[in-house]
């Protein structure tokens, strides 16, 4: 069965460096997972206003789990289009989905678990309604 494809929430440019890539000439793969990162920091400012926003409101999100799946290799000054979904949202963790693509392309797919955690202890926490309420609207069912 098909996975059912979402409308992204986000979908970052950006060019592959030459310090990006390692000997042979393509993506180290550490590096995805950083663009990822840089990704999930527009997906709050689009959802949320800002990350610093939910820090404000005494909530963060930190990553649990990643999974990438590298379906093609990039190289130097590749134009990439990093687009994250919101794939499930829990009571304290939601998944995002990740599909890195160049141009028509998908190079590489996976998904981040993030588990929300108070700012003061860093412990498992449910985020404020509002926040749910915009992980469901961006997932598509509000």
């Amino acid at each position: 069965m098909a996975k059912q494809q979402r409308q992204p929430v986000v979908r970052m440019p950006l060019r592959v460096r030459y310090h990006e890539c390692d000997q042979q000439g393509i993506v180290f793969n550490a590096h995805y997972l950083a663009y990822v990162d840089m990704a999930s920091f527009e997906f709050c400012k689009v959802l949320f206003g800002s990350h610093t926003n939910l820090i404000e409101q005494g909530i963060d999100m930190v990553v649990a789990e990643s999974n990438l799946r590298y379906l093609r290799p990039c190289r130097f000054e590749d134009e990439l289009a990093v687009a994250l979904t919101v794939d499930h949202v829990g009571n304290t963790s939601m998944v995002l989905g990740i599909r890195i693509e160049r141009g028509d392309e998908l190079v590489v797919e996976g998904s981040n678990r993030y588990v929300w955690v108070g700012t003061a202890d860093h412990r498992p926490t449910v985020p404020p309604e509002r926040v749910r309420t915009a992980l469901l609207s961006a997932r598509g069912d509000s």
